[in-house]
C-alpha cells in the first residue's frame, strides 16, 4: 500500500476516534455534535499537531458538505410550514437584512477590510437548520407552533443562502475585479441557477416520484438512488458553473416534497453523520488558533451580536405580526447561533483567495460560542422565559401574554398494523370497518396505496425514530403481519418495553415459543398445526383465558 494511502487511513483513524471521544463528552454536557467535532479537530491540529489536511482529506470533507446540505434540503418540506408561511417570509427576510447590514457595519467598525467584513457579516446572518431541527425534535416541539415558525424561517434563510452561494460562484478572481468581468460571472451563475432550478423542479414533479416509487421496494435500491440523485445534481451544478453546495441542497429540497423524504432521511443519516464529522473535524484542524487569539475581542463582540441581536430582531418582528409573547420568545431563541453555512462561506472564500485564514478562524470561534450557548438556550427555553417574565424584560415588546392554542397531531389510542401483505391489508380493512383508528406501516408505498380507510406511513419500524413518529408508546395495539422472524421478535421486544400489547404473525410453529417468551399478547397462526401448538403453549403460560376474553 502506498505511503500516502497509509497516511490517509491513519489520519482518518485519528479523526474518527477523536471525534467519537469528543462527541461522547459533548453529549454528557448536552453540547451539539458540531461543536464537539470542531473541538476534536482543534485538538488534533493546532494543539497536538497529529493530523494535517491534505488533498484527500479535503475532498472527503467536501463530500461531507454535499451530504450535509442534501440532508438539510430533505428537511425542508413546504407542506410542513404552509400555515406559517407569511410570518416565516417576513421574519426570515427581515432578519437577514437587519443582521447583514448590522454585521457589516459592526465588522467595519472593528477594523476589518470590506471583503473580510462582507464574509463575516454573511456568516452572522444565517442560523443553523441542522442544530435547531435536531434540538427541537429532541424536545418533541417540531410540530408546535413556534417549532413550525422556526423551521419556516430556516427554509427562507436557506433559500437566501442558495442565492448568496450562486453569487459567490459568479465571483472569479481570474477575471480581475472589472465591472464587466464581475457582471459576466454573476450573469452566468444566475442563468445556471435558474436552469438547474427548472430541471430540479420538473424532475421533482414528473420523474422522481416514479423512480423512487419503484426503488422504495428495496431499502438498498432507494439508498443508492438517493445518493445517485444527489451526486447527479451536484455534477450538473458543476457543469453550469455553480458550487456543489447549491446542487446538493436543491437535490434535497426536490426530494423533500415527496412522500419518501422521511424514510430517505433516516436511511442516509448514518452515512451523512460520518462525512459531516470529517468536515467539522477538518475545519477544527484548519483553525488558526493564533489568529483566533489575536481577534478574540472581535470574536466575542460578534458572538454577543448573534446571541442577543438575532433574538431581539425576531422578537420585534414576530410580535408585530400579532403572535403572543410566549410564541415570539421561544421562536426567537432558536435563531441565536450561526449556521453550518457560515463555515462553508468562510471555507469557500478562503479557497477562492477572497479572505485569509483569520476570517475562517474568527468564524469558527463565533460558531463554537454561539452554537454551544444557543443549544442550552433552546433546551432551557421554559426556564429562561420564566426568568425574563418575572424580571419584566418582556414588557417592552407589548405583546399579549396568552399563548396561541396548539393543534396537536400526536396519535393516541390508535392501532398500528405493520406489513401490508394480504394478511395485513385484511386486518386493516376489518379494523377500519369496526371504526378503529388504524395506522398502516410498510416500506413499500405501492402496498400502502392498496390500503383504504386508514392512515398510512412509509418507514421501517426497526428505527427508533419511526416508533416515535407512529406513536407506538401511545397506541392501543401493535399488529405485525410480516413473516420475518428477527423483525417480529424485535418489534415484540419494543412493544413489551413500551408496555403496549402486540399481536405477531406466528407464521411457523418454530417461532411460537420465542414469541411467548417475549410476552406477546396475541399470536396469529396460519396453519392447523400452528394452532394446536399455540393452544398448548398458551395454556402452559396461563394466557389462553385472557386471549379468549379479549376476542369476545
Amino acid at each position: 500500500m502506498p505511503l500516502t494511502e497509509i497516511d490517509l487511513l491513519q489520519d482518518l483513524g485519528w479523526m474518527v476516534i477523536t471525534a467519537a471521544l469528543f462527541a461522547y463528552l459533548g453529549r454528557l454536557l448536552k453540547m451539539p455534535s458540531i461543536v464537539s467535532y470542531i473541538f476534536a479537530g482543534i485538538a488534533l491540529g493546532p494543539v497536538l499537531d497529529l493530523v494535517e489536511v491534505g488533498q484527500s482529506l479535503y475532498l472527503i470533507s467536501k463530500l461531507g458538505i454535499a451530504l450535509l446540505l442534501f440532508l438539510v434540503g430533505l428537511e425542508l418540506s413546504f407542506d410542513k410550514i404552509r400555515d406559517v408561511g407569511r410570518v416565516a417570509v417576513v421574519a426570515g427576510l427581515g432578519q437577514v437584512v437587519f443582521t447583514a447590514l448590522g454585521g457589516l457595519l459592526l465588522c467595519l467598525a472593528l477594523g476589518f477590510n470590506f471583503m473580510a467584513s462582507l464574509f463575516l457579516a454573511v456568516g452572522l446572518t444565517f442560523s443553523s437548520t441542522v442544530v435547531v431541527v435536531k434540538l427541537l425534535d429532541q424536545k418533541g416541539d417540531l410540530s408546535r407552533l413556534y417549532g413550525r415558525i422556526a423551521v419556516g424561517i430556516f427554509l427562507v434563510q436557506d433559500l437566501v443562502v442558495i442565492a448568496v452561494l450562486t453569487l459567490l460562484s459568479g465571483l472569479d478572481r481570474t477575471d480581475g475585479w472589472s465591472i464587466l468581468g464581475l457582471g459576466s460571472g454573476l450573469g452566468k451563475a444566475l442563468g445556471g441557477m435558474l436552469l438547474l432550478l427548472a430541471v430540479v423542479l420538473l424532475a421533482s414533479r414528473f420523474l422522481l416520484p416514479r423512480l423512487f416509487g419503484w426503488a422504495s421496494r428495496s431499502p438498498d435500491t432507494i439508498f443508492i438512488w438517493a445518493l445517485f440523485w444527489c451526486l447527479l445534481t451536484t455534477g450538473l451544478a458543476g457543469l453550469l458553473g455553480l458550487s456543489l453546495e447549491v446542487g446538493a441542497f436543491l437535490a434535497g429540497v426536490a426530494l423533500a416534497q415527496s412522500r419518501f423524504s422521511g424514510d430517505l432521511h433516516r436511511r442516509l443519516h448514518p452515512l451523512m453523520s460520518f462525512f459531516v464529522a470529517i468536515f467539522f473535524v477538518t475545519l477544527g484542524i484548519r483553525t488558526d488558533l493564533s489568529a483566533a487569539v489575536d481577534n478574540w475581542q472581535a470574536s466575542l463582540i460578534l458572538s454577543l451580536f448573534v446571541l442577543v441581536g438575532n433574538p431581539l430582531i425576531f422578537m420585534i418582528i414576530i410580535v408585530r405580526m400579532g403572535y403572543s409573547e410566549w410564541t415570539a420568545f421561544r421562536t426567537s431563541l432558536t435563531v441565536a447561533q450561526i449556521s453550518e453555512f457560515s463555515f462553508i462561506f468562510a471555507t469557500m472564500g478562503l479557497a477562492a483567495g477572497l479572505v485569509d485564514e483569520s476570517v475562517l478562524s474568527i468564524t469558527t470561534l463565533v460558531g463554537i460560542v454561539t452554537i454551544a450557548v444557543s443549544a442550552y438556550m433552546i433546551i432551557y427555553t421554559d426556564q429562561i422565559y420564566a426568568v425574563c417574565r418575572r424580571a419584566g424584560v418582556l414588557k417592552i415588546f407589548r405583546a399579549r401574554a396568552e399563548p396561541e392554542p396548539e393543534a396537536s397531531d400526536q396519535r393516541r389510542g390508535h392501532m398500528i398494523v405493520v406489513g401490508m401483505n394480504a394478511l395485513g391489508r385484511e386486518i386493516v380493512r376489518k379494523l377500519v370497518r369496526r371504526g378503529e383508528q388504524v395506522l398502516a406501516v410498510d416500506t413499500d408505498p405501492a402496498k400502502l396505496d392498496q390500503v383504504e380507510g386508514a392512515e398510512t406511513f412509509i418507514g421501517n419500524v426497526e428505527y427508533e425514530s419511526v416508533l416515535e413518529e407512529i406513536g407506538l408508546p401511545d397506541s392501543r395495539l401493535v399488529i405485525s403481519a410480516l413473516q420475518i422472524e428477527d423483525f417480529n421478535q424485535l418489534l415484540a421486544y419494543r412493544c413489551r418495553s413500551a408496555g403496549v400489547p402486540c399481536a405477531i404473525h406466528a407464521f411457523d410453529p418454530s417461532v411460537i415459543q420465542d414469541l411467548v417468551d417475549l410476552e406477546v399478547r396475541y399470536l396469529l397462526s396460519p396453519s392447523l398445526e400452528g394452532v394446536v401448538i399455540q393452544h398448548q403453549l398458551l395454556q402452559e403460560q396461563g394466557l389462553l383465558a385472557e386471549i379468549v376474553k379479549g376476542s369476545k
